[in-house]
């Protein structure tokens, strides 16, 4: 059964992430993640994208953007697809690296657009790989840091 079609989102402020099949790394040193960024600002120059935060884990990624227009799905098709085929090409690998499509919440208020950031920022805190979401390297925000 082929799965359902996506809604187009409206323009707006979305939590996006996406895992690695079977909790698959998708990051395996520093080079894939740079790599992923230098992508991710293609994609963001491409699609007019405004980030508000951003996490890079070793099996997953998080970040909260704006999206001016209705272009995410097409975006987030480009940078996973490239992502894999660079991933797959540099360990002689074959297969799908994510599980599936990404995900995304559509963010409709203020509170929602807080809680998202500070749930981004905070996943290498609750991983136990740093004491305070500051001291993660792999994460950036337009805001203060949390606590935690």
């Amino acid at each position: 059964m082929p799965r359902p079609l996506r809604t187009n989102f409206p323009d707006g402020y979305f939590h996006v992430f996406a895992r690695g099949v079977a909790e698959t790394p998708v990051f395996l040193d520093d080079e894939d993640r740079r790599t992923f960024l230098a992508l991710l600002a293609s994609a963001s120059n491409r699609h007019r994208w405004q980030f508000h935060t951003l996490c890079l884990m070793t099996t997953h990624y998080h970040f909260v953007l704006e999206s001016a227009r209705a272009a995410l799905s097409a975006g987030m098709q480009w940078l996973n697809g490239v992502y894999a085929q660079r991933f797959n090409r540099r360990y002689e690998r074959h297969g799908h690296l994510f599980g599936g499509r990404f995900g995304s919440r559509v963010i409709e208020d203020e509170e929602y657009l807080r809680s998202a950031c500070d749930y981004v920022l905070l996943n290498p805190v609750r991983a136990g790989l740093c004491e305070r979401a500051s001291d993660w390297p792999w994460s950036a925000s337009r805001y203060r840091f949390p606590e935690g």
